[in-house]
């Protein structure tokens, strides 16, 4: 009987580790290496920092889909050109607009992406100190005491 339990649960873990190998996405998306380390970082961290312009949620890095492999192909031409970080970025937004950065520069255009969130958080905390200001007056208006029943009226029966 427990040589059976040992076949069953070696065949249970094979099978498990078959499908978990097989069934996985490939580990590196990107594997592009480029002759100088130098380039090489410059290079990744131009790729983490632009967007898929088809996930829209990922970045170039990160995106298996064939755009971002046509614009990583780009870039790495781009870098080996000798082109700086800026230049390359103004490249890609010249071609693509503001929202393949995933942190867009600071203009009129895009000054609500920034502005925004510190507004909504002034609003939060409007709306809180209103609540609590409210809250607190009817505590000061309140002169019942704690714990007892309020008095009734008498009944109009009796």
């Amino acid at each position: 009987m427990r040589q059976r339990t040992i076949r069953l649960t070696t065949l249970v873990s094979a099978i498990a580790l078959a499908t978990a190998l097989l069934t996985t996405r490939a580990w590196a998306v990107d594997p592009t290496e480029l002759p100088d380390a130098r380039l090489q970082a410059r290079y990744l961290a131009l790729t983490h920092e632009l967007r898929c312009m088809q996930c829209q949620n990922e970045t170039l890095a990160d995106s298996p889909v064939d755009l971002a492999a046509d614009l990583r192909r780009e870039v790495r031409e781009l870098l080996l050109q000798g082109k700086s970080d800026d230049e390359v970025r103004a490249w890609m937004v010249a071609r693509y607009g503001d929202f393949i950065l995933f942190r867009p520069r600071f203009s009129a255009r895009t000054a609500w992406l920034w502005l925004a969130p510190g507004v909504a958080l002034l609003i939060g905390l409007g709306v809180c100190w209103r609540i609590v200001r409210g809250r607190t007056a009817l505590v000061d208006a309140d002169s019942d005491p704690v714990g007892e029943d309020p008095p009734q009226a008498p009944d109009a029966r009796g």
